[in-house]
């Protein structure tokens, strides 16, 4: 009975141990955190299995030790992952407001504006031509194409 009983164990601990690297090579393989969480549990299952505990104590710390790692990391895990989100210029040219450089015609395929000290290729949000020296506020951007639309009908000059 000791001998079945110390062979359960060892396979319990190979179940675990196999459990902890297959988590970490298809997390090893994801872009984001996927199973980091499951990859703690059977590290814990594994300590109580090589502890001698029963089967649903194992699993009852696999289940427990992964959902409180999970709940306890993600919000940190998301805040550095979406860190690294570098703003573009096109980030900065929305919502400021720039000066018509050249006539904007959306039929005729035609427009500059001059935003931030750069030009940029210019279309009429709305589709109305807007005239030169006028100010408008860039609403979107497609490409390398600002959308803008007029800012209350005032001129640069």
């Amino acid at each position: 009975m000791i001998k079945k009983y110390r062979k359960g164990v060892r396979d319990l601990i190979t179940v675990w141990s196999v459990a902890i690297v297959v988590f970490m090579v298809i997390e090893g393989v994801t872009a984001g955190l996927a199973s980091i969480w499951f990859a703690f549990g059977a590290g814990a299952a594994l300590l109580s299995a090589l502890c001698h505990a029963q089967i649903w104590l194992q699993v009852v710390w696999f289940v427990v030790v992964s959902i409180a790692t999970l709940i306890l990391t993600r919000p940190l895990a998301r805040k550095y992952l979406n860190a690294r989100i570098q703003p573009t210029n096109a980030d900065r040219c929305i919502g400021q407001k720039a000066v018509v450089t050249e006539a904007i015609d959306n039929l005729l395929e035609k427009g500059e504006v001059k935003v931030g000290g750069k030009y940029w290729t210019a279309r009429s949000a709305d589709g109305q031509p807007i005239a030169p020296d006028t100010v408008v506020v860039v609403t979107g951007m497609e490409g390398v194409k600002l959308f803008v639309v007029p800012a209350d009908g005032t001129d640069a000059k």
